[in-house]
């Protein structure tokens, strides 16, 4: 017997038989102790059971434990401060954060003295600061600068940059720069003469308060190298470990092999080729997104024979054999009905409309509370750009193919699946920045802003044609929207 048979309830009245032993028995506080254990479809299926449990799955402490629970104590309290309505209790909170469906775009003041335009260049975030490096502009020349500027809590004047050192490294674009606890760990690239490089450099330098003049980075001695090339993608790896996967090598052929540095190996740091029964096709321009735990989830790209793609695909590093599966939506073995719907909240799994992002390459894309990840422009086989946003949500996914039965998506911020959406389309507001690819983003505000700086935009004479290309300088917040 399970414990919805332990009380009868009459429909027509909404009145439970207390007579029988159960939770009918149980106190409140006992009743919400169970409740925040549950999911949110539970919790919102036991509020339609009668008046009384519906008063306490609507209790606004319990939704409190389930927003901080699902997202996190760090991007509710940032997401307390852009705007949270107090009307609307900790359950309508909870329904803005899920069914999260606009963003807002600023423009922001850099002042006089500034990064120049710059394309396939990198842009961190850490410890309330920001750092570019390199990049790309007219002429396919390359640029071996580093800027860096201090974070504010408020936007409305801009930031201020300090260039950090010039020469080191050697100039670069389309290279991968990941954060692994408090350093920079770049790899690889194209110089302007069109040479693929295949070194790796750190810099330990971010926590230090007054950068400028200083030379913060040091060609790092590791055992092995992937083979040169550019156009790849890398992220963080849980453990101290660096991923990168794909790009083009010197000779142009495009490539789908996986690598990881581990920092923690001594005496030397150690690139090792990652072996997985199956593997993305080969491509460039794509992105790596690490989601929490030893997962990183890779989207789009450029391929062999110069097809742009929108493809998902989860590395899973959790076990000892590492697994590359694609992801696919779920959305559509979604349950006609489901509690959510009945009740009035806010169920993207139940509704149509299962779009999903046209392919691309030279996009970004950055996690965001939840897990979830924010993709931003690009461009098509034609180089055409694009200027639309979408949310990614790993955890709405299926996992299909070799390997898929032994994966399982995690979530860092330990959310359910309970009404999640593999793909949304993000309406914008605001100060709209041109179309764009091969821009660079990082999260701020805890996961819930992205910067968003440079890239190559369209010509005012000849859109979209090679010719017409310029290369931007303006930084932009876009701001995830209440």
């Amino acid at each position: 017997m399970d414990w919805w048979s332990v009380f009868q309830v009459d429909n027509e009245n909404g009145i439970q038989d207390n007579t029988s032993c159960g939770i009918c028995c149980l106190g409140a506080d006992q009743i919400l102790g169970i409740l925040e254990k549950l999911p949110v479809l539970s919790i919102l299926a036991f509020g339609m059971t009668c008046r009384r449990f519906r008063v306490l799955a609507d209790s606004d402490a319990l939704w409190a434990h389930v927003c901080r629970q699902e997202w996190g104590n760090i991007a509710v309290d940032a997401w307390l401060n852009i705007g949270r309505n107090a009307k609307i209790g900790w359950k309508g909170l909870h329904r803005q954060m899920l069914a999260l469906n606009s963003i807002t775009w600023q423009r922001l003041h850099q002042g006089d003295f500034a990064p120049s335009p710059r394309a396939s260049h990198s842009m961190v975030s850490f410890s309330e600061k920001v750092t570019i490096f390199g990049g790309g502009y007219d002429g396919g020349r390359h640029l071996d600068d580093t800027w860096s500027a201090p974070l504010p809590k408020d936007f409305s004047n801009g930031i201020r940059w300090q260039q950090i050192s010039i020469g080191i490294p050697g100039g670069r674009f389309a290279h991968s720069c990941t954060l692994v606890g408090n350093a920079l760990v770049l790899f690889g690239g194209i110089n302007d003469h069109g040479t693929r490089q295949n070194d790796t450099w750190i810099n330990k330098g971010l926590n230090v308060s007054n950068m400028e003049g200083q030379n913060l980075w040091q060609s790092l001695e590791v055992v092995e190298s992937p083979s040169p090339r550019g156009a790849h993608a890398g992220c963080y790896a849980g453990d101290r470990k660096v991923v990168i996967y794909g790009g083009i090598q010197s000779d142009g052929i495009r490539l789908d092999d996986t690598w990881a540095l581990d920092l923690s190996e001594r005496p030397l740091p150690t690139w090792c080729k990652v072996v997985t029964s199956c593997s993305p096709p080969a491509r460039s321009g794509h992105t790596l997104t690490w989601v929490g735990g030893k997962q990183i989830i890779l989207f789009g790209g450029r391929g062999t024979k110069f097809e742009v793609m929108n493809d998902v695909w989860l590395l899973d590093m959790e076990t000892e054999s590492p697994e590359w599966v694609e992801l696919r939506s779920g959305e559509l073995h979604a349950v006609r009905s489901c509690p959510a719907q009945r009740t009035g909240y806010n169920c993207p799994a139940a509704r149509a409309g299962h779009s999903s992002p046209a392919p691309r390459a030279g996009h970004s894309a950055t996690l965001i509370f939840g897990g979830r990840i924010l993709i931003y422009g690009g461009e098509d086989s034609r180089r055409c750009r694009k200027g639309d946003v979408w949310l990614l949500d790993p955890m709405a996914g299926i996992p299909i193919g070799h390997g898929s039965s032994s994966v399982v998506v995690r979530n860092e911020a330990g959310g359910s699946k309970s009404g999640r959406r593999f793909w949304r389309k993000l309406k914008q507001w605001g100060d709209r920045p041109s179309k764009r690819s091969f821009h660079a983003a990082c999260t701020v505000h805890s996961g819930c802003g992205v910067l968003v700086f440079g890239g190559m935009i369209d010509g005012e004479l000849m859109p979209a044609a090679a010719g017409g290309l310029g290369f931007d300088a303006k930084l932009f917040l876009l701001q995830l929207t209440p």
